[in-house]
């Protein structure tokens, strides 16, 4: 029996690092909790706006949030207008939930290649799963799109679930080049998602190798 493992707590201390990080000291389930809250709050909030990760840096008297995405502009707004408006509703909404936070300082931070990252790459195939796009044609457009970049080695793009509205769900991927998945020092970028079709939910996942990294 094989022992799965999520590639990127497998390599965190290693080649990555932790999403939330800083000064938690003993506030820790609060703030741990508030991270969560953030988190779910923002990726509904910019759903369609091409956000890669969310990474939170607590210090002593600020919280910083780091947003990075495909399309900052539309995040930024006119003027700066949309990021202070969505900067306000996440304020108004930790102060809801009574968590400890003094200030709260967002910046947008931009991906120029989606095609490199996992969790853009998933966004893609699920919206083209919910507009009833064939799932062979995904997994075969998805591979030829991220393979075609230099930085990229390998790539795997796997669906399971009521594939194409059938009775019998079940599960089909495709690799293109290397993906060594055993070893902490190749950087992988996974990232796993849904697309809510009217048959039900498809399961999304993508892996993407690197290269390898030295410490």
């Amino acid at each position: 029996m094989s022992h799965k493992v999520h590639p990127k707590s497998f390599r965190i201390r290693n080649i990555e690092d932790w999403s939330s990080r800083g000064y938690y000291q003993k506030n820790l389930p609060q703030y741990l909790e508030e991270d969560f809250e953030i988190r779910k709050f923002l990726t509904e909030k910019l759903k369609k706006m091409g956000i890669e990760k969310i990474e939170i840096e607590r210090f002593p008297k600020k919280t910083n949030i780091l947003i990075y995405s495909a399309r900052p502009g539309l995040i930024i707004g006119r003027g700066g207008e949309g990021i202070e408006k969505v900067k306000k509703e996440l304020i108004k909404m930790i102060s809801k939930k009574s968590f400890i936070t003094e200030g709260v300082g967002i910046e947008i931070k931009e991906v120029k290649n989606p095609w490199v990252s996992a969790a853009l790459s998933v966004d893609w195939a699920t919206q083209q799963l919910e507009r009833r796009v064939r799932h062979k044609r995904v997994i075969k457009q998805g591979i030829e799109k991220i393979t075609s970049n230099k930085e990229v080695l390998g790539a795997r793009i796997e669906l399971s679930g009521r594939l194409n509205g059938v009775e019998i769900a079940r599960r089909e991927w495709s690799q293109k080049g290397r993906l060594p998945r055993q070893t902490i020092r190749a950087d992988i970028d996974y990232h796993r998602g849904f697309a809510r079709c009217s048959y039900g939910a498809i399961g999304v996942k993508v892996w993407i190798y690197k290269g390898d990294k030295f410490n």
